[in-house]
Protein backbone atom coordinates (compact mmCIF):
# COMPACT_ATOMS: atom_id res chain seq x y z
CA UNK A 1 0.00 0.00 0.00
CA UNK A 2 1.62 3.51 -0.28
CA UNK A 3 2.57 4.48 2.87
CA UNK A 4 0.14 7.99 3.33
CA UNK A 5 -2.10 5.51 5.10
CA UNK A 6 0.69 4.37 7.14
CA UNK A 7 0.75 8.09 9.32
CA UNK A 8 -2.63 7.31 10.15
CA UNK A 9 -3.78 6.04 14.43
CA UNK A 10 -0.26 5.53 15.53
CA UNK A 11 0.77 5.15 18.60
CA UNK A 12 3.88 6.56 20.07
CA UNK A 13 5.46 3.33 22.11
CA UNK A 14 6.15 3.57 26.15
CA UNK A 15 9.00 4.77 28.37
CA UNK A 16 11.68 3.16 26.91
CA UNK A 17 13.50 0.59 29.42
CA UNK A 18 16.90 0.26 30.03
CA UNK A 19 18.46 -2.66 31.62
CA UNK A 20 20.95 -1.97 33.41
CA UNK A 21 22.53 -5.66 34.01
CA UNK A 22 22.82 -7.04 30.47
CA UNK A 23 22.02 -3.95 28.34
CA UNK A 24 19.65 -6.42 25.78
CA UNK A 25 17.83 -5.33 23.13
CA UNK A 26 13.87 -4.33 23.78
CA UNK A 27 11.20 -6.89 23.11
CA UNK A 28 9.56 -3.93 21.38
CA UNK A 29 11.83 -1.48 19.28
CA UNK A 30 11.48 2.28 20.69
CA UNK A 31 10.21 5.37 18.65
CA UNK A 32 11.49 9.00 18.90
CA UNK A 33 9.43 10.88 21.64
CA UNK A 34 8.97 14.21 21.94
CA UNK A 35 10.35 16.68 19.29
CA UNK A 36 10.70 14.48 16.34
CA UNK A 37 8.83 12.25 13.61
CA UNK A 38 6.93 9.39 14.96
CA UNK A 39 8.46 6.37 14.29
CA UNK A 40 5.84 4.82 11.58
CA UNK A 41 7.30 1.22 10.98
CA UNK A 42 8.16 0.69 14.47
CA UNK A 43 7.08 -2.98 15.76
CA UNK A 44 4.28 -3.85 18.23
CA UNK A 45 4.07 -2.38 21.61
CA UNK A 46 2.90 -5.14 23.77
CA UNK A 47 0.55 -2.84 26.11
CA UNK A 48 -2.85 -4.08 26.65
CA UNK A 49 -5.22 -4.32 24.00
CA UNK A 50 -7.85 -1.69 22.91
CA UNK A 51 -11.01 -3.45 23.58
CA UNK A 52 -12.68 -1.93 20.36
CA UNK A 53 -15.86 -3.16 18.73
CA UNK A 54 -14.65 -4.35 15.38
CA UNK A 55 -17.18 -6.71 13.63
CA UNK A 56 -16.24 -9.41 12.26
CA UNK A 57 -14.81 -8.74 8.73
CA UNK A 58 -16.29 -11.70 6.89
CA UNK A 59 -15.85 -12.72 3.65
CA UNK A 60 -12.94 -10.54 1.64
CA UNK A 61 -14.93 -8.25 -0.99
CA UNK A 62 -13.61 -7.46 -3.93
CA UNK A 63 -14.27 -3.91 -3.18
CA UNK A 64 -13.90 -0.90 -6.26
CA UNK A 65 -10.43 -0.13 -4.92
CA UNK A 66 -9.33 1.15 -8.42
CA UNK A 67 -5.69 2.20 -9.03
CA UNK A 68 -4.01 5.72 -9.48
CA UNK A 69 -3.16 6.08 -12.98
CA UNK A 70 -1.26 9.14 -12.05
CA UNK A 71 0.89 10.92 -14.34
CA UNK A 72 4.54 11.82 -14.76
CA UNK A 73 6.56 12.05 -18.38
CA UNK A 74 9.03 9.59 -18.87
CA UNK A 75 12.56 10.51 -18.43
CA UNK A 76 14.32 8.43 -20.23
CA UNK A 77 14.51 5.23 -18.76
CA UNK A 78 13.40 2.07 -20.37
CA UNK A 79 10.27 1.48 -20.80
CA UNK A 80 8.69 -2.17 -19.96
CA UNK A 81 6.68 -1.94 -22.87
CA UNK A 82 3.27 -3.85 -22.98
CA UNK A 83 2.13 -7.77 -22.62
CA UNK A 84 5.48 -9.38 -23.40
CA UNK A 85 8.92 -9.46 -21.65
CA UNK A 86 10.65 -6.58 -22.94
CA UNK A 87 13.58 -7.72 -25.01
CA UNK A 88 14.98 -9.76 -22.21
CA UNK A 89 14.33 -13.81 -21.87
CA UNK A 90 13.06 -15.19 -18.26
CA UNK A 91 15.47 -16.84 -16.57
CA UNK A 92 14.77 -20.43 -15.94
CA UNK A 93 16.99 -21.38 -13.23
CA UNK A 94 16.43 -21.52 -9.54
CA UNK A 95 16.91 -17.45 -8.73
CA UNK A 96 17.32 -18.06 -5.29
CA UNK A 97 19.60 -20.98 -5.43
CA UNK A 98 22.93 -18.88 -4.60
CA UNK A 99 21.26 -17.29 -1.86
CA UNK A 100 20.03 -20.08 0.08
CA UNK A 101 22.86 -22.37 -0.36
CA UNK A 102 25.01 -19.55 1.29
CA UNK A 103 22.91 -19.26 4.25
CA UNK A 104 22.60 -23.33 4.24
CA UNK A 105 19.17 -23.46 3.38
CA UNK A 106 16.98 -25.12 0.18
CA UNK A 107 13.06 -24.19 1.10
CA UNK A 108 10.72 -21.36 1.29
CA UNK A 109 12.24 -19.76 4.96
CA UNK A 110 9.96 -18.97 7.62
CA UNK A 111 10.35 -15.92 9.67
CA UNK A 112 9.08 -12.75 11.58
CA UNK A 113 9.56 -9.66 13.94
CA UNK A 114 9.33 -11.44 17.11
CA UNK A 115 9.92 -10.43 20.71
CA UNK A 116 12.04 -12.17 22.82
CA UNK A 117 9.12 -14.36 24.60
CA UNK A 118 7.98 -15.61 21.17
CA UNK A 119 11.21 -16.32 19.00
CA UNK A 120 12.59 -19.18 20.32
CA UNK A 121 9.03 -21.24 20.37
CA UNK A 122 9.10 -22.13 17.00
CA UNK A 123 12.19 -22.85 14.80
CA UNK A 124 12.03 -19.98 12.41
CA UNK A 125 14.61 -19.01 9.95
CA UNK A 126 14.68 -15.87 10.24
CA UNK A 127 14.21 -12.74 12.56
CA UNK A 128 13.74 -9.03 11.91
CA UNK A 129 14.45 -5.88 13.38
CA UNK A 130 13.53 -1.94 12.12
CA UNK A 131 16.61 0.04 12.53
CA UNK A 132 14.48 3.83 12.88
CA UNK A 133 13.71 6.61 14.68
CA UNK A 134 16.36 9.12 13.42
CA UNK A 135 19.99 9.63 13.56
CA UNK A 136 22.97 11.29 16.44
CA UNK A 137 23.20 15.36 15.82
CA UNK A 138 26.66 14.91 15.38
CA UNK A 139 28.71 14.13 12.17
CA UNK A 140 29.99 10.98 13.48
CA UNK A 141 28.61 8.81 15.18
CA UNK A 142 28.19 9.58 19.13
CA UNK A 143 31.21 7.55 21.54
CA UNK A 144 28.92 7.66 24.86
CA UNK A 145 25.30 7.50 24.81
CA UNK A 146 25.48 9.08 28.49
CA UNK A 147 27.48 12.30 27.98
CA UNK A 148 28.19 13.10 24.25
CA UNK A 149 25.00 12.25 22.61
CA UNK A 150 21.77 13.91 21.20
CA UNK A 151 18.93 12.98 18.68
CA UNK A 152 17.07 15.43 17.05
CA UNK A 153 17.55 17.44 20.10
CA UNK A 154 17.05 15.27 23.04
CA UNK A 155 19.81 13.72 25.14
CA UNK A 156 20.56 10.25 24.62
CA UNK A 157 21.38 9.50 28.42
CA UNK A 158 18.92 7.41 30.53
CA UNK A 159 17.71 10.82 32.59
CA UNK A 160 15.67 11.68 29.94
CA UNK A 161 12.40 11.30 29.95
CA UNK A 162 11.51 11.71 26.35
CA UNK A 163 14.36 8.60 25.28
CA UNK A 164 16.48 8.80 22.25
CA UNK A 165 15.56 8.14 18.80
CA UNK A 166 18.82 7.13 17.62
CA UNK A 167 19.05 3.29 17.70
CA UNK A 168 22.08 3.62 18.86
CA UNK A 169 21.84 4.53 22.07
CA UNK A 170 18.58 1.53 22.91
CA UNK A 171 20.07 0.13 25.62
CA UNK A 172 21.73 0.99 28.72
CA UNK A 173 23.76 4.52 28.70
CA UNK A 174 26.84 3.21 29.89
CA UNK A 175 27.17 0.69 27.40
CA UNK A 176 28.99 2.00 24.13
CA UNK A 177 26.71 3.02 21.16
CA UNK A 178 25.54 -0.38 19.49
CA UNK A 179 25.19 -2.82 22.21
CA UNK A 180 21.69 -2.85 21.07
CA UNK A 181 22.24 -4.42 17.71
CA UNK A 182 25.35 -6.14 18.78
CA UNK A 183 22.78 -8.37 21.70
CA UNK A 184 20.08 -8.66 18.77
CA UNK A 185 22.90 -10.27 16.43
CA UNK A 186 23.62 -12.77 19.40
CA UNK A 187 20.61 -13.46 20.73
CA UNK A 188 19.06 -14.19 17.10
CA UNK A 189 22.27 -16.14 16.09
CA UNK A 190 21.86 -18.29 19.48
CA UNK A 191 18.72 -18.90 18.44
CA UNK A 192 19.97 -20.51 15.19
CA UNK A 193 18.24 -17.55 13.31
CA UNK A 194 19.50 -15.45 10.80
CA UNK A 195 18.92 -12.00 11.39
CA UNK A 196 17.66 -9.61 9.41
CA UNK A 197 17.35 -5.52 9.35
CA UNK A 198 14.92 -2.87 7.66
CA UNK A 199 16.78 0.04 7.65
CA UNK A 200 13.90 2.91 7.09
CA UNK A 201 15.77 5.88 8.39
CA UNK A 202 15.53 8.62 5.68
CA UNK A 203 11.73 9.65 6.75
CA UNK A 204 12.83 10.31 10.53
CA UNK A 205 16.30 11.61 9.75
CA UNK A 206 14.95 14.09 7.27
CA UNK A 207 11.95 15.04 9.50
CA UNK A 208 10.17 16.31 6.45
CA UNK A 209 6.55 15.01 5.44
CA UNK A 210 6.85 11.82 3.63
CA UNK A 211 7.24 11.16 -0.27
CA UNK A 212 8.63 13.80 -2.65
CA UNK A 213 9.78 15.79 0.17
CA UNK A 214 12.09 12.93 1.71
CA UNK A 215 13.42 12.58 -1.49
CA UNK A 216 14.17 15.74 -2.10
CA UNK A 217 15.84 15.98 1.54
CA UNK A 218 18.27 13.64 0.12
CA UNK A 219 19.67 16.07 -1.71
CA UNK A 220 20.87 17.74 1.68
CA UNK A 221 24.66 16.84 2.22
CA UNK A 222 24.63 17.49 5.86
CA UNK A 223 21.86 15.30 6.22
CA UNK A 224 23.43 13.01 3.82
CA UNK A 225 26.81 12.73 5.29
CA UNK A 226 25.15 11.49 8.77
CA UNK A 227 23.05 9.19 7.06
CA UNK A 228 25.82 7.77 5.61
CA UNK A 229 28.44 7.61 8.59
CA UNK A 230 25.16 5.71 10.37
CA UNK A 231 24.83 3.13 7.74
CA UNK A 232 28.42 2.79 7.93
CA UNK A 233 28.03 2.14 11.50
CA UNK A 234 25.70 -0.45 11.19
CA UNK A 235 27.45 -2.41 8.98
CA UNK A 236 30.06 -2.62 11.56
CA UNK A 237 28.67 -3.93 13.42
CA UNK A 238 27.51 -6.62 11.68
CA UNK A 239 31.32 -7.47 10.54
CA UNK A 240 31.66 -10.67 9.05
CA UNK A 241 28.30 -12.36 10.49
CA UNK A 242 25.87 -13.72 8.38
CA UNK A 243 22.81 -11.39 7.78
CA UNK A 244 19.80 -9.66 5.36
CA UNK A 245 20.17 -6.05 4.89
CA UNK A 246 16.32 -4.37 3.70
CA UNK A 247 17.03 -1.02 2.76
CA UNK A 248 14.38 1.83 2.63
CA UNK A 249 10.85 0.85 2.68
CA UNK A 250 8.74 2.91 0.49
CA UNK A 251 11.41 5.64 -0.13
CA UNK A 252 12.57 4.22 -3.71
CA UNK A 253 8.65 4.21 -4.65
CA UNK A 254 8.06 7.75 -4.01
CA UNK A 255 11.33 8.51 -5.82
CA UNK A 256 10.21 6.25 -8.76
CA UNK A 257 7.34 8.34 -8.93
CA UNK A 258 9.30 11.91 -8.45
CA UNK A 259 10.61 10.97 -12.02
CA UNK A 260 11.23 7.24 -13.32
CA UNK A 261 14.93 7.85 -14.59
CA UNK A 262 16.60 8.09 -10.92
CA UNK A 263 19.34 9.15 -12.41
CA UNK A 264 17.90 12.22 -13.04
CA UNK A 265 16.75 13.08 -9.50
CA UNK A 266 19.58 14.58 -7.21
CA UNK A 267 20.73 13.10 -4.48
CA UNK A 268 24.25 13.73 -2.14
CA UNK A 269 26.42 10.89 -2.50
CA UNK A 270 29.89 11.27 -3.79
CA UNK A 271 29.73 14.94 -2.27
CA UNK A 272 28.71 13.44 1.25
CA UNK A 273 30.67 10.20 1.54
CA UNK A 274 34.06 10.83 -0.74
CA UNK A 275 34.99 8.04 2.13
CA UNK A 276 33.46 5.38 0.11
CA UNK A 277 31.58 6.36 -2.84
CA UNK A 278 33.59 9.37 -3.95
CA UNK A 279 33.23 8.11 -7.36
CA UNK A 280 29.49 7.83 -7.52
CA UNK A 281 26.88 9.91 -8.76
CA UNK A 282 25.39 11.93 -7.12
CA UNK A 283 21.83 11.00 -7.83
CA UNK A 284 19.29 8.64 -5.99
CA UNK A 285 20.29 5.77 -8.30
CA UNK A 286 23.73 6.77 -6.81
CA UNK A 287 22.61 6.46 -3.36
CA UNK A 288 21.39 2.97 -3.33
CA UNK A 289 24.72 1.97 -5.59
CA UNK A 290 26.38 3.45 -3.10
CA UNK A 291 24.78 1.88 -0.27
CA UNK A 292 24.92 -1.68 -1.53
CA UNK A 293 28.69 -1.21 -2.12
CA UNK A 294 29.64 -0.18 1.74
CA UNK A 295 27.78 -3.69 2.44
CA UNK A 296 30.37 -5.58 0.24
CA UNK A 297 32.72 -3.43 2.15
CA UNK A 298 32.08 -3.56 5.79
CA UNK A 299 29.94 -6.71 5.97
CA UNK A 300 30.80 -9.12 3.07
CA UNK A 301 29.07 -12.11 4.17
CA UNK A 302 25.66 -10.07 4.76
CA UNK A 303 23.35 -10.26 1.83
CA UNK A 304 21.36 -7.11 0.79
CA UNK A 305 18.15 -5.72 -1.17
CA UNK A 306 16.57 -2.63 -1.99
CA UNK A 307 12.22 -2.85 -1.42
CA UNK A 308 10.10 -3.02 -4.43
CA UNK A 309 6.72 -1.26 -3.82
CA UNK A 310 3.88 -2.18 -6.12
CA UNK A 311 2.82 1.30 -6.24
CA UNK A 312 5.69 3.01 -7.46
CA UNK A 313 4.50 3.32 -10.59
CA UNK A 314 1.30 5.19 -9.41
CA UNK A 315 -1.07 2.51 -10.06
CA UNK A 316 -1.38 -0.43 -7.88
CA UNK A 317 -0.47 -3.58 -9.60
CA UNK A 318 -1.23 -5.84 -5.83
CA UNK A 319 -4.59 -3.72 -5.17
CA UNK A 320 -5.71 -3.45 -9.11
CA UNK A 321 -9.25 -4.36 -9.89
CA UNK A 322 -8.76 -4.53 -13.61
CA UNK A 323 -8.32 -7.58 -15.08
CA UNK A 324 -6.94 -6.12 -18.43
CA UNK A 325 -3.76 -4.27 -16.35
CA UNK A 326 -0.47 -5.30 -17.73
CA UNK A 327 0.69 -6.52 -14.26
CA UNK A 328 3.89 -7.94 -15.61
CA UNK A 329 4.53 -4.86 -17.31
CA UNK A 330 3.98 -2.21 -14.22
CA UNK A 331 6.02 -5.48 -12.48
CA UNK A 332 9.06 -4.58 -15.05
CA UNK A 333 8.78 -0.59 -14.77
CA UNK A 334 9.56 -1.28 -11.25
CA UNK A 335 12.15 -3.91 -11.57
CA UNK A 336 13.80 -1.44 -14.23
CA UNK A 337 14.03 1.53 -11.97
CA UNK A 338 15.77 -0.40 -8.79
CA UNK A 339 18.33 -2.12 -10.78
CA UNK A 340 19.28 1.40 -12.15
CA UNK A 341 19.28 2.06 -8.42
CA UNK A 342 21.95 -0.85 -7.75
CA UNK A 343 19.46 -3.40 -7.23
CA UNK A 344 20.75 -6.41 -9.48
CA UNK A 345 24.12 -5.54 -7.39
CA UNK A 346 22.11 -6.84 -4.71
CA UNK A 347 21.21 -10.48 -3.54
CA UNK A 348 17.53 -10.18 -3.15
CA UNK A 349 14.56 -8.10 -3.68
CA UNK A 350 11.98 -7.32 -0.94
CA UNK A 351 7.92 -7.16 -1.64
CA UNK A 352 5.54 -6.56 0.78
CA UNK A 353 1.43 -7.50 0.63
CA UNK A 354 -0.10 -5.02 3.12
CA UNK A 355 1.28 -2.70 6.09
CA UNK A 356 -1.98 -3.15 7.84
CA UNK A 357 -4.05 -6.38 8.73
CA UNK A 358 -7.04 -6.20 6.19
CA UNK A 359 -10.15 -6.14 8.89
CA UNK A 360 -8.07 -2.88 10.51
CA UNK A 361 -8.05 -1.25 7.37
CA UNK A 362 -11.93 -2.00 6.74
CA UNK A 363 -13.61 -1.51 10.05
CA UNK A 364 -10.91 2.22 11.10
CA UNK A 365 -10.57 3.48 7.64
CA UNK A 366 -13.81 1.85 5.61
CA UNK A 367 -11.38 0.54 3.18
CA UNK A 368 -11.07 -2.81 1.47
CA UNK A 369 -7.65 -4.19 1.48
CA UNK A 370 -8.47 -7.88 1.09
CA UNK A 371 -7.27 -10.72 -1.05
CA UNK A 372 -9.64 -13.20 -2.30
CA UNK A 373 -8.58 -16.29 -1.81
CA UNK A 374 -10.01 -18.42 -4.46
CA UNK A 375 -8.25 -16.05 -6.93
CA UNK A 376 -11.58 -15.44 -9.10
CA UNK A 377 -12.31 -11.76 -8.33
CA UNK A 378 -9.66 -8.65 -7.77
CA UNK A 379 -7.21 -8.28 -6.21
CA UNK A 380 -6.44 -11.51 -5.65
CA UNK A 381 -3.46 -13.93 -4.14
CA UNK A 382 -1.85 -14.60 -8.10
CA UNK A 383 -1.96 -11.65 -8.87
CA UNK A 384 0.41 -10.40 -6.69
CA UNK A 385 2.57 -13.66 -6.98
CA UNK A 386 2.59 -12.64 -10.90
CA UNK A 387 3.80 -8.96 -10.15
CA UNK A 388 7.01 -10.14 -8.07
CA UNK A 389 7.59 -13.16 -10.41
CA UNK A 390 8.11 -10.63 -12.86
CA UNK A 391 10.04 -8.30 -10.97
CA UNK A 392 12.36 -10.96 -10.35
CA UNK A 393 12.60 -12.25 -13.73
CA UNK A 394 13.61 -8.68 -14.74
CA UNK A 395 16.12 -8.03 -11.88
CA UNK A 396 17.38 -11.80 -12.58
CA UNK A 397 16.72 -11.71 -8.42
CA UNK A 398 14.42 -13.74 -5.59
CA UNK A 399 11.93 -11.88 -4.23
CA UNK A 400 11.56 -12.15 0.05
CA UNK A 401 7.76 -11.74 0.91
CA UNK A 402 8.13 -9.21 3.90
CA UNK A 403 5.77 -7.99 6.92
CA UNK A 404 2.83 -10.26 5.58
CA UNK A 405 0.61 -9.36 8.67
CA UNK A 406 -0.11 -11.30 10.81
CA UNK A 407 -4.08 -11.54 11.73
CA UNK A 408 -5.56 -14.26 11.10
CA UNK A 409 -9.50 -15.12 10.75
CA UNK A 410 -10.53 -16.34 14.46
CA UNK A 411 -9.40 -12.53 15.73
CA UNK A 412 -11.93 -10.99 17.46
CA UNK A 413 -11.10 -7.79 15.75
CA UNK A 414 -9.81 -4.84 18.06
CA UNK A 415 -6.83 -3.92 18.74
CA UNK A 416 -4.00 -6.23 18.17
CA UNK A 417 -6.33 -8.82 17.42
CA UNK A 418 -7.00 -8.33 13.50
CA UNK A 419 -8.64 -10.65 10.93
CA UNK A 420 -6.34 -10.93 8.12
CA UNK A 421 -6.58 -13.81 5.55
CA UNK A 422 -2.52 -13.30 3.88
CA UNK A 423 -0.54 -15.12 6.07
CA UNK A 424 -3.11 -18.69 6.55
CA UNK A 425 -2.93 -18.32 2.40
CA UNK A 426 0.72 -17.98 2.08
CA UNK A 427 1.13 -21.21 4.63
CA UNK A 428 -1.23 -22.93 2.37
CA UNK A 429 0.08 -22.10 -0.61
CA UNK A 430 3.85 -21.78 -0.52
CA UNK A 431 4.48 -23.66 -3.87
CA UNK A 432 3.51 -20.44 -5.62
CA UNK A 433 5.46 -18.33 -3.28
CA UNK A 434 8.43 -20.71 -4.54
CA UNK A 435 7.30 -20.25 -8.19
CA UNK A 436 7.18 -17.10 -7.95
CA UNK A 437 11.10 -16.59 -7.27
CA UNK A 438 9.85 -16.13 -3.77
CA UNK A 439 12.59 -17.28 -1.18
CA UNK A 440 10.73 -16.85 2.19
CA UNK A 441 7.68 -15.56 4.07
CA UNK A 442 8.56 -12.77 6.87
CA UNK A 443 5.60 -12.27 9.29
CA UNK A 444 4.87 -9.16 11.02
CA UNK A 445 3.07 -6.09 12.30
CA UNK A 446 3.61 -2.78 10.25
CA UNK A 447 2.41 -0.55 12.84
CA UNK A 448 1.96 -1.02 16.94
CA UNK A 449 -2.07 -1.79 16.85
CA UNK A 450 -1.84 -4.39 14.41
CA UNK A 451 -1.81 -8.05 15.08
CA UNK A 452 1.29 -9.42 16.09
CA UNK A 453 2.99 -12.87 17.13
CA UNK A 454 2.67 -11.95 20.74
CA UNK A 455 -0.97 -11.22 20.28
CA UNK A 456 -2.20 -13.70 17.48
CA UNK A 457 -3.00 -16.23 20.14
CA UNK A 458 -0.23 -18.64 19.32
CA UNK A 459 -1.80 -18.93 15.04
CA UNK A 460 1.78 -18.02 13.52
CA UNK A 461 3.61 -20.08 15.60
CA UNK A 462 1.22 -23.33 15.42
CA UNK A 463 1.54 -22.46 11.59
CA UNK A 464 5.20 -22.35 11.65
CA UNK A 465 5.48 -26.01 13.61
CA UNK A 466 3.32 -27.76 11.46
CA UNK A 467 5.62 -26.23 8.52
CA UNK A 468 8.70 -27.63 9.31
CA UNK A 469 7.19 -30.71 10.92
CA UNK A 470 5.62 -31.69 7.09
CA UNK A 471 8.96 -30.21 5.37
CA UNK A 472 8.54 -27.30 4.65
CA UNK A 473 8.52 -26.72 0.89
CA UNK A 474 11.45 -26.75 -1.59
CA UNK A 475 12.62 -23.32 -2.99
CA UNK A 476 13.53 -24.25 -5.94
CA UNK A 477 10.85 -25.64 -8.39
CA UNK A 478 10.52 -26.42 -12.06
CA UNK A 479 7.00 -25.38 -12.12
CA UNK A 480 5.56 -22.77 -13.56
CA UNK A 481 2.98 -20.42 -11.78
CA UNK A 482 -0.81 -21.62 -11.69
Amino acid sequence: MPSSARWLLLLVPGMLFFSTLSGAPREAEAAPRGGGSVCKRCPPDAGTPDAGTGSDAGTPDAGSGGSDAGTGSDAGTPDAGTGSDGGTNPPTGCLGQPLLESLGKDHVLIGGQTDNSVAGLAPFDLRYIYLAGGLFDSVEPCNSCSTSCSSAGQSCSNWNPNGCGWWGCWQWDQLAPGQYLRDYFQQTINLGQVPMITYYQMLHASRVAEGSPEVAAAQTVSLMQRYYNDWRFVLKQIGNSTALLHIEPDFWAYAQQVNPNPHMIPAAVASANPTDCANVENTIAGMGRCMIAMVRKYAPNAKVGLHASAWATKIDAMMNTNPALDVEGEARKVADFLMECGGAAGDFVVVETSDRDAQYYQVRLGRNSWWDTTNTTLPHFRQAFRFAKALSERMGRPNLWWQIPVGNMSMPGYDQHWKDNRLDYFFDHPQEVAAAHGIGMIFGAGEQTQTNPATDNGHLLLRTNNYFLTGGQAACLNASMP
